[in-house]
């Protein structure tokens, strides 16, 4: 790419030190055109140096792991989360991520390959036995990979426009051993220059010329606070005849109007005037010219100009600013291509962090009646079916409204616990409120400190209960059962006296006439 001739007033040394620089090299370039496509060489050069580079490439990855991911094992011990999220951070599973995709951003393609001492690259590993080798986790660019990043360009195979293989170093993967990540789907026998092959596109591909516009108001910005504190002195001329003394004089004037500070007196003459200089229509054009080249920046790169602005959001990221919102849809997409990498992250983790038969034998002696007489294999495929890893919402709602929300959850488990509990045994009865518990212990803001249950005695409790409540009611039903008899033997007597007084009087009324 040709060198643009670019003419400074310093002169030839200046304009060496002007060029010393391979970003100014490049980008003030006259070939850089719309439309100019960046090689692989550029693409370096506007990561490293370019005040856009680093965050056109990160900033949304970064955002996307601002907030870590909510890890939940249903029905598994504390200590199984626990294992995971700590072996995750030892293998620096977000880093990693963020690296692949940071340099797949600028290039168009980027591979994470996992590597192990002593073990062949083109084998799979034993994912069983992955607790105790020594893996490793590399992050390659393009120049890495030599261009052996293999597109299948046959159009009637199931592997049309996809990675088949990947090489570093003459040495190639198993296909279970890495992950290749693209900026944007590969188009058909469209050759990216940046990604030494048919690959994805870099993010600066597009934005190329917003970016060498930008270079030129970096350079406005540094002419204005050069020229921002210029006095201006309009002095009397001293007269078509100027000597020595004259001379003198006037320098002597500027020296003190230079050397004048904040609470000093300055005398001129009434006919003279000082001023600093004009610089009242910079601000204008300035700011129009720099705001629409980063929205054309971020429009290229198909990202919320707010990323480049690096502007404060009035409402921050609470919800009802629309801002907010497009940027947390933004950011929910970039979540979306991201998970890929993370399933493959997470399936590697959990055998390193699960398989391992010391923390197994650490889950059987702390909780004994659930886990010791199961074996391994039964635990570790439960956990990895109850595995579930959520990203939080970007949009943060106020406190208040958050403890309005912990209000209803509370009130939800409250109203299911009074409705399904008389419906029970005692056993269930049990379990019901013990995982009633376990999610109001979830709620910090409400309950700082976890509730904290002895599961037998609850148990047994509700067993002797149960047995009591049956006793009592076998008694009031038997209790009932008397007075109803009771009542039966009092009707019938009652009954029994009435049909002889009416016996009686029929008897009086027959014997009457024959008196």
């Amino acid at each position: 790419m040709a060198t643009a001739s670019i003419e400074q007033l310093g002169g030839a040394a200046e304009d060496a030190e002007w060029f010393s620089s391979a970003l100014m090299r490049i980008l003030m370039s006259d070939d850089i055109v719309p439309g100019s496509n960046p090689s692989y060489e550029l693409c370096k050069e506007i990561l490293l140096f370019h005040p856009l580079g680093a965050k056109m490439a990160e900033a949304p990855i970064k955002m996307a792991q601002s907030q870590p991911r909510v890890i939940t094992v249903q029905g598994a011990p504390k200590e199984v989360v626990e294992q995971f999220t700590s072996v995750s951070e030892e293998l620096r599973v977000e880093a990693n991520i963020l690296n692949l995709r940071r340099l797949s951003r600028a290039y168009g393609v980027a591979s994470l390959v996992m590597g192990c001492k002593d073990k062949p690259t083109d084998r799979p590993l034993d994912l069983r036995e992955l607790w105790q080798l020594p893996i490793y986790f590399n992050v390659f660019d393009p120049l890495n990979m030599s261009g052996s990043v293999i597109m299948n360009q046959v159009p009637n195979t199931p592997e049309f426009n996809q990675v088949t293989q990947v090489t570093v170093a003459g040495q190639a993967y198993h296909r279970s051993r890495y992950r290749v990540a693209m900026n944007e789907e590969p188009i058909y026998i469209a050759y990216t220059d940046s990604g030494f092959g048919f690959t994805g596109r870099s993010v600066y591909q597009r934005a190329l010329f917003p970016l060498k516009s930008f270079i030129k108001t970096m350079i406005a910005d540094d002419m204005i606070a050069t020229k921002n504190g210029l006095l201006i002195a309009k002095m009397k001329s001293p007269g078509a005849v100027v000597n020595k003394v004259m001379q003198a004089g006037a320098a002597v004037k500027r020296l003190l109007l230079k050397a004048a500070r904040v609470g000093q007196i300055a005398t001129i003459d009434p006919s003279e005037e000082i001023a600093a200089l004009n610089m009242q229509n910079v601000d204008g054009a300035g700011t129009f010219a720099r705001d629409n080249i980063l929205k054309n920046a971020a429009t290229a790169a198909d990202m919320p100009a707010k990323l480049l602005q690096n502007e404060t959001m009035i409402g921050g990221m609470a919800e009802g600013t629309e801002d907010a919102k497009n940027i947390a849809k933004y950011i929910d997409g970039v979540r979306v291509d991201l998970k890929p990498d993370y399933e493959w992250f997470d399936n590697i983790v959990r055998y390193r962090a699960w398989m391992a038969p010391a923390f197994y034998k650490r889950i059987q002696s702390l909780y004994p009646d659930q886990y010791e007489s199961k074996s391994h294999d039964v635990a570790f495929s439960e956990w990895c079916r109850a595995f579930s890893a959520t990203w939080p919402s970007m949009l943060i709602e106020p406190e208040s409204e958050q403890v309005k929300l912990e209000e209803v959850k509370l009130e939800g488990c409250i109203n299911i616990v009074e409705v399904m509990f008389d419906r029970l045994d005692p056993e269930n009865q049990a379990l019901l409120i013990e995982t009633a518990l376990d999610n109001l212990s979830e709620n910090k803001r409400l309950f700082p400190y976890a509730f904290s249950l002895d599961s037998d005695a609850l148990k047994n409790h509700l067993i002797d209960r149960s047995e009591q409540s049956n006793q009592l009611e076998q008694e009031g039903e038997r209790i009932e059962g008397e007075e109803a008899y009771r009542a039966r033997v009092s009707k019938i007597d009652s009954v029994r006296a009435d049909s002889r007084r009416r016996l009686r009087a029929a008897a009086l009324r027959l014997a009457a006439p024959a008196q």
